[in-house]
């Protein structure tokens, strides 16, 4: 390994993981999972860390990943082998603030591809890096369309309809180019600098954590919501249907991935997926938790064409082949084993 390991004043930098994004709850989760297995983590958030994550963490900087001088510091105090890059402004509210939305998600995502390739010059290793992408990267043409290809594989209809869609997009061509052709001109050029390794992530469901009116919550938003003994207003369609997962398998899907062995990856950005309901079957499923609830369908027609623009399934077979992936739930054990005894807990029972 490069001498360069060692800071200005002759100290060893420590080996570390980062995760931007620290303080969401797919942070907790990771950062909960990495510390298990030994790791050293470093995080960043926009926010305080609370204290059950911060325990976890060698050191955790509250700042903006698109904060040039932050990123310095990190890249001047530790060996990063790894990157999480969790970090990222959704999709309902990068479409009120686009070009805020594209500076944080595209911006940010440079900088910390930048960092990764300083990274990998200065200990003479490619640097893993994880990154999150979504289902909102697809841009299904009209309804039609989306009922005529109710599966999709990863290289169809990549054309979205949200600024949040495309600032995916460009964060995994941005990490193709890093891992195959960064500085393709440059005589000192390292060949492979980063190990870029995405996920699109469907619509996620947690029982911690309350839903904050993203486009994919109105699934969580009704059960959420119906557990406090309120009416729900759903803001699609009954006959909706996006593919979702819980975050604990989120989680072990980033994990799983990270570990695969290089040699068995035949793309750098693959689906995951478990299960595929309807609103109606969000409902139904409520009713049955909680008869007497109330939900209606009130649909807001941008919100419902962005879901529409989604796919109905998406194929994750590359995922199941090259590293193992594989669902822990369907939608019904989801709701029965993990949403409604923590649900029921934080609700029913105070």
């Amino acid at each position: 390994m490069s001498a360069d390991t060692h800071t200005p004043s002759g100290h060893r930098r420590d080996k570390v993981v980062l995760v931007t994004g620290a303080g969401g709850e797919m942070g907790h989760g990771l950062i909960d999972a990495l510390s298990r297995d030994g790791r050293q983590i470093v995080a960043i958030d926009v926010r305080e860390l609370d204290a059950g994550v911060r325990s976890h963490c060698r050191d955790a900087f509250v700042g903006d990943i698109c904060d040039a001088g932050l990123l310095e510091r990190i890249n001047a105090q530790f060996e990063i082998g790894e990157i999480f890059h969790l970090a990222a402004l959704l999709s309902t509210r990068g479409e009120f603030a686009p070009e805020t939305a594209h500076h944080v998600n595209v911006g940010g995502t440079l900088n910390l591809l930048k960092l990764a390739a300083e990274q990998a010059r200065s200990h003479g290793q490619s640097v893993k890096f994880m990154f999150p992408s979504s289902i909102a990267a697809y841009g299904m043409p009209t309804l039609a369309d989306k009922r005529a290809h109710p599966v999709v594989n990863e290289d169809q209809f990549t054309h979205a309809h949200t600024m949040y869609g495309v600032n995916k997009l460009a964060g995994e061509e941005l990490g193709r180019y890093y891992q195959s052709h960064y500085r393709k001109l440059a005589k000192d050029r390292h060949p492979s600098p980063i190990d870029f390794r995405s996920i699109r992530f469907p619509g996620i469901i947690s029982s911690d954590t309350v839903p904050s009116g993203g486009t994919s919550d109105y699934g969580p938003e009704m059960i959420h919501v119906v557990a406090q003994g309120k009416a729900y207003d759903c803001f699609v369609r009954p006959d909706t249907r996006i593919p979702f997962m819980t975050m604990p398998e989120a989680i072990d899907a980033l994990l799983r991935l990270a570990a695969a062995p290089k040699e068995q990856l035949t793309r750098t950005v693959y689906n995951v997926s478990a299960f595929s309901p309807t609103a109606a079957d969000f409902e139904r499923l409520v009713k049955q938790a909680f008869p007497g609830a109330q939900v209606s369908f009130q649909p807001d027609l941008g919100r419902q064409a962005i879901v529409d623009s989604w796919p109905e399934e998406c194929n994750d077979s590359a995922a199941r082949s090259d590293w193992g992936w594989k669902p822990t739930y369907t939608f019904e054990s989801a709701f029965e084993k993990y949403l409604m005894p923590k649900i029921r807990a934080r609700y029913v029972h105070g």
